[in-house]
C-alpha cells in the first residue's frame, strides 16, 4: 500500500467520530440524558417538564448543555492543540504522534458506551477528552500533506482525502442505521443501540489507525533544537510562530476567514441532529439516514470540488461553498416541520459543498506556510477552527436558551459565512503563496 492511501485511511478511521458522534447520535443522546437528570425519568408525569439544570452553580437548559461542553473542549484545544504543533515539528516521528492522539481519542469514544440514565457529567468528560485527542492528531495529519504531495497536487489529494473520509465514516453509519432502526429485533431499546453505536466508533477509529501507523514512514525533523525540557519548548516554538507569522499578513488573513467560515460550518454539523429532531420532529432512525446521504455524496462532493479547483482556482471554489452554505442556512430557518422531502433536498446540498470547502482550505493553506514548520502551522490552524469554533456553538445555544427555538439559532450561523467570505474574497493567494516562500501552483 502506498503512503498516500495510508495517509487517506486516518480520514477513513477518525470520519467514524465525527458522523456517528458528533454530527448524529452524541448531541440528541446526550440531550436526553440531561433532561433524564433534570426533570426524571420521561413518562414519569403528564407535565412538560421546563426544569433547568445546575452547572457550578449556574443555571443551564439541557437542550442547551452539549453545545456548552463543545464550546468548553473547543477552547482547550485551542490552547492545547499549539503546543502539540509545536513539538511535532522537530519530532523524529509525526506518525507515532499522531496515531497515540488517535488512540486516546478512540478509547475515549469507545468508553460512551457506558453513558447511561442521568449520568451526563460522564458524557461531558468523554467528550472533551475524544474532542481534544482528535483534534491533536489531525493537526498532525495535516501537516503530513505537505510532505506526500506537491504544490500541484495538494488539492487532489486533500479531496481524496476527505472523500475517502466520507467514505469510511458513511460506511459505519450505514451499520449503525441498521441496528438503531432494527433495535428490537435484536433485543435492544433504542438506547442500548445508540450506546452500542458510539462504542462501534471508537473501535472503528482505533482499528484504522493501525494503516497509517503502519504505511506512512517517518522523516528526519527539519527542527533540530534540542528537547531538554518538552514543555517550556512548546510554548517558545509556539511563541516564535506567533511572533514569526506576523511576516505573512495574507496567511494570517486566510486563517482569520477560515476561522469564521469553519466555525459555521462546524456548528451546523454540531447542530443538524437535535436541529432535525427537535424544531423538525424527524425520528432518529431518519436522521442517521439524512446524514448518511450526506456523507455518500459528500464523497462525491469532494472529488468534484478537487477537480474544478484545477481549472477554477481553489480560492473561487471555496467562495462558491461558502455561498453554499449561505443559502442552506437560509433554507434551513423556513423548512416547515415534517417536510422530509425539503429535508433530505437540503440534505444533498449540504453533502455537496460539505466536503469540499474542508478539503480545499486545507489544501490551500499548505501553500500559504513556510517550509519546515508544517506541523507549527497546521496546529495554528486547528487552533484557529478550535479556538472561534466554541461561538458558533455558543451562539447556538444563548439564541435557543433566549428564544426556547432551534429556528433563529440555525440562522444565526449565517453570520459566520458572511464574515468568512468577506475576508477571504479580496484575498490575494498568489500573492501569500510568494510571501511564503513556496511555488506558486499553476492554477490556485
Amino acid at each position: 500500500m502506498n503512503e498516500r492511501r495510508s495517509w487517506y485511511f486516518y480520514d477513513w478511521a477518525n470520519s467514524a467520530y465525527f458522523t456517528t458522534v458528533t454530527a448524529v447520535l452524541f448531541a440528541p443522546y446526550l440531550t436526553s440524558v440531561a433532561e433524564t437528570a433534570a426533570c426524571g425519568e420521561p413518562g414519569t408525569t403528564d407535565d412538560p417538564c421546563n426544569t433547568d439544570l445546575l452547572v457550578a452553580g449556574v443555571s443551564v437548559s439541557p437542550g442547551s448543555l452539549v453545545f456548552y461542553i463543545i464550546t468548553l473542549s473547543t477552547l482547550l484545544s485551542a490552547v492545547l492543540v499549539p503546543l502539540v504543533g509545536a513539538f511535532a515539528d522537530g519530532s523524529p516521528s509525526k506518525r507515532r504522534m499522531m496515531c497515540a492522539y488517535a488512540w486516546v481519542g478512540s478509547a475515549s469514544t469507545a468508553a460512551m458506551v457506558f453513558i447511561a440514565g442521568s449520568n451526563w457529567h460522564l458524557g461531558a468528560v468523554l467528550l472533551v477528552i475524544s474532542s481534544v485527542a482528535g483534534a491533536a492528531s489531525l493537526s498532525i495529519y495535516h501537516s503530513i500533506l505537505v510532505d506526500i504531495a506537491g504544490p500541484d497536487e495538494r488539492d487532489v489529494v486533500s479531496s481524496r482525502g476527505w472523500a475517502f473520509g466520507y467514505l469510511g465514516g458513511g460506511t459505519l453509519l450505514a451499520l449503525n442505521l441498521v441496528l438503531v432502526t432494527a433495535h428490537d429485533a435484536v433485543g435492544l431499546d433504542t438506547q442500548g443501540a445508540v450506546r452500542i453505536s458510539l462504542l462501534s466508533a471508537g473501535v472503528w477509529w482505533a482499528a484504522f489507525t493501525i494503516i497509517p501507523f503502519r504505511g506512512l514512514r517517518d522523516r528526519p525533523p527539519r527542527v533540530t533544537d534540542a528537547r531538554r525540557d518538552l514543555m517550556w519548548r512548546s510554548f517558545g516554538r509556539l511563541y516564535t510562530t506567533l511572533r514569526e507569522a506576523r511576516a505573512y499578513p495574507r496567511t494570517l488573513l486566510f486563517l482569520a476567514a477560515f476561522l469564521f467560515f469553519n466555525d459555521g460550518i462546524q456548528t451546523v454539523i454540531a447542530s443538524a441532529s437535535v436541529y432535525g429532531e427537535k424544531a423538525l420532529g424527524f425520528e432518529t432512525g431518519f436522521l442517521i439516514g439524512a446524514i448518511l446521504m450526506v456523507q455518500f455524496v459528500a464523497f462525491g462532493g469532494a472529488l468534484l470540488f478537487g477537480r474544478l479547483a484545477g481549472r477554477t482556482g481553489t480560492k473561487n471554489m471555496i467562495v462558491a461553498g461558502l455561498v453554499g452554505w449561505m443559502a442552506i442556512v437560509s433554507i434551513g430557518y423556513f423548512l416547515p416541520a415534517g417536510n422530509a422531502p425539503l429535508f433530505l433536498v437540503l440534505a444533498l446540498g449540504i453533502g455537496i459543498v460539505l466536503g469540499g470547502t474542508q478539503a480545499l482550505s486545507r489544501s490551500l493553506f499548505s501553500q500559504l506556510i513556510p517550509r519546515g514548520r508544517e506541523a507549527e502551522y497546521f496546529a495554528l490552524y486547528q487552533a484557529c477552527e478550535r479556538g472561534t469554533s466554541w461561538l458558533g456553538t455558543l451562539l447556538f445555544g444563548v439564541v435557543h436558551q433566549l428564544t426556547d427555538s432551534y429556528r433563529p439559532a440555525i440562522f444565526a450561523l449565517i453570520a459566520f459565512f458572511v464574515i468568512g467570505l468577506a475576508i477571504l474574497g479580496p484575498l490575494n493567494v498568489r500573492r501569500a503563496i510568494r510571501e511564503a516562500g513556496n511555488l506558486e501552483p499553476k492554477v490556485v
